[in-house]
């Protein structure tokens, strides 16, 4: 692990208080000036299972959790159990020995005990066990020599709304837990360089909502699964400050026809679920492809089939969004790559849904949605573009063939613009042709013409997509190909590689359909060895880019256990590529 960098996990059983606890250090990392990088393990029990919440932060910006670990916050036994042993050096452990037995012979050398009285402490500041959790980081505090102060400020945003009492109680224990950290250990020195210049961490997830809201979001329907859910929680939390109305529906069906009815009205509408919701959302989908109702539809992917891991990662359900529902019509399919990126993503998706009249999909992963990283400021001054929309003074065709296939869209009771919208095909004006005009010959002709006219929109789309990015330097000896939430991986394994002298890149797919093929190819051709890497046991994406492109892709790393790449295991994929070992 690189100078300057230090991997904390802190682990407990479901109701620890482990989530919180991370987003707090996390928290204090970013306010301290550092970078900051998590991931989050958890079972889909609600009560009970083992969790654990790993803490990257680097003066450097880092894109991934990292591979090793170097200090763990154990919250109950299991904790020790499972996680001493993977503990890398200098590294030590956080524990209360009058609750959990540590064994000594279990640290790998170079890692040291470091026991905390946390429910004395706790008991003996508030008369309750309950900041055991806050005694812990404040003794992390003084063993990465992190400012206390920063930590407390922490403290107030986490606690906020349960009064100063509570801030104070939480302040004190802390102290003690630093205090007591102070008298009993040493500290390590990763070489961290606080700088206290305090950057914004955001999650995927909650960063999507953001960018939907710069975009002038006014609904948001949805029903609750994980991966998705923290999206509703943070619109909903939001959503007065920004006029939002925030619908848990009965179901998923009901999500997407809201969204549907909403945004043919001219609201701007969206809904999220992961992939066995969004299962019951593809017949729906048809209608808007054949209404050509703009739809925004996050898709926060887990591991299937059925209902798999559902609280473990995967990439498995492109080949699902690419066809999803009965038949051909256009649709466009965004990929954030990090939490940034989820933001423009997350406005940009409602211009191109209304422009070009279709469904959009934004396609992240559990990893994403729930990674917290140090973010740049976002900018909310974002264009909001409406399209081509009908202004009346002539007679009104819905469906009018035009040269891009985009036709005049008009919002329901605007004077002089009636028109039907049937889930039906239709002619121009949307009159139905499927009851008693299908097969007549000139209707035949109709149809043609309305598909035609429907799929030609993909045609202007692709110039609106983003080229795959090349990242490193132009001429390497591998190129890693990436969509999405892999790039973390991939380009942290870039840096490994280059202290191994091995000259890599990456090639970064986000806007996945339409696809830019022709630069996509030309980037391909000429890479000097060729490696994509991605979650799903079938290369969904790799399979989608030789079509699109008629170029295979040599080697491939695909992983489908539930967690995603992790730098290291780039790094040894390329290794076996280039050199057999």
């Amino acid at each position: 692990m690189p100078t300057g960098d230090v991997v904390v996990v802190i682990g407990g059983a479901a109701g620890d208080g482990v989530a919180s606890t991370g987003q707090i250090y996390a928290t204090t990392c970013a306010r301290n000036g550092l970078n900051v990088t998590t991931y989050q393990s958890y079972q889909s029990v609600i009560r009970g299972g083992h969790i654990w919440f790993r803490i990257r932060a680097s003066n450097e910006k880092r894109y991934s959790q990292g591979d090793d670990f170097n200090l763990l916050i154990a919250l109950d036994q299991s904790t020790l159990d499972i996680h001493v042993p993977q503990i890398a050096p200098p590294g030590g452990v956080i524990f209360d020995p009058s609750r959990h037995d540590l064994k000594e012979e279990a640290l790998p050398p170079g890692v040291s005990p470091l026991p905390v009285p946390s429910q004395e402490i706790s008991m003996d500041v508030s008369g309750k066990p309950i900041m055991q959790n806050t005694v812990a980081l404040g003794a992390l505090m003084y063993i990465l020599r992190l400012d206390l102060k920063v930590l407390w400020s922490a403290l107030e945003k986490m606690f906020g709304r349960k009064g100063e009492k509570v801030i104070d109680l939480n302040k004190t224990a802390s102290e003690r837990g630093y205090e007591h950290a102070q008298e009993k250990h040493e500290t390590f020195d990763f070489g961290l360089k606080p700088t206290r210049e305090s950057k914004p961490i955001m999650s995927g997830n909650d960063s999507i909502g953001l960018g939907a809201f710069a975009a002038g979001v006014k609904l948001l329907a949805q029903y609750p699964m994980t991966p998705a859910s923290s999206i509703m929680h943070w619109m909903a939390a939001h959503s007065s400050k920004y006029g939002v109305v925030v619908k848990q529906t009965e179901d998923e069906l009901a999500a997407m026809n809201m969204v549907i009815g909403a945004s043919f009205a001219g609201v701007r509408a969206m809904t999220a679920t992961s992939g066995g919701g969004y299962s019951l959302m593809v017949e729906a989908t048809g209608l808007a492809g054949m209404t050509e109702t703009p739809a925004v539809i996050v898709e926060v992917q887990r591991a299937g089939p059925s209902t798999g891991l559902p609280t473990k990662t995967e990439q498995g359900d492109l080949n699902m969004i690419f066809g999803a529902s009965q038949g051909d019509f256009p649709r466009i399919i965004l990929a954030p790559r990090n939490p940034e990126e989820c933001f423009e993503v997350g406005w940009r998706a409602f211009n191109l849904a209304d422009v070009y009249q279709c469904p959009v999909f934004i396609l992240s992963d559990l990893y994403l949605g729930e990674m917290w990283r140090t973010v740049q400021p976002p900018d909310f001054e974002v264009p909001i573009i409406r399209g081509f929309m009908a202004n009346g003074g002539e007679e009104y065709s819905r469906y009018k063939m035009t040269d891009t296939g985009i036709s005049p869209r008009a919002i329901p009771g605007q004077p002089g613009l009636m028109f039907i919208a049937g889930s039906d095909e239709h002619g121009e004006s949307g009159e139905l042709i499927s009851d008693i005009l299908a097969g007549i010959p000139e209707y035949v002709n109709v149809r043609a013409q309305m598909m035609e006219k429907r799929m030609s929109k993909l045609e202007t789309a692709v110039k609106e997509m983003r080229p795959p990015e090349l990242y490193g330097p132009e001429k390497a000896e591998i190129t890693i190909v990436s969509w999405g939430s892999t790039q973390a991986a991939v380009r942290d394994a870039l840096d490994i590689l280059k202290e191994e002298e091995i000259t890599a890149n990456s090639l970064e797919f986000c806007d996945l359909w339409p696809l830019r093929a022709k630069e996509a190819r030309k980037l391909l051709e000429g890479a000097s060895e060729t490696l994509i890497a991605e979650v799903n046991y079938t290369g969904q994406f790799d399979r989608l880019l030789r079509v699109e492109t008629g170029f295979q892709v040599k080697h491939r790393l695909r992983k489908y256990d539930g967690e995603p790449i992790y730098p290291m295991e780039v790094v040894r994929k390329v290794r076996e590529v280039l050199h057999g070992s």
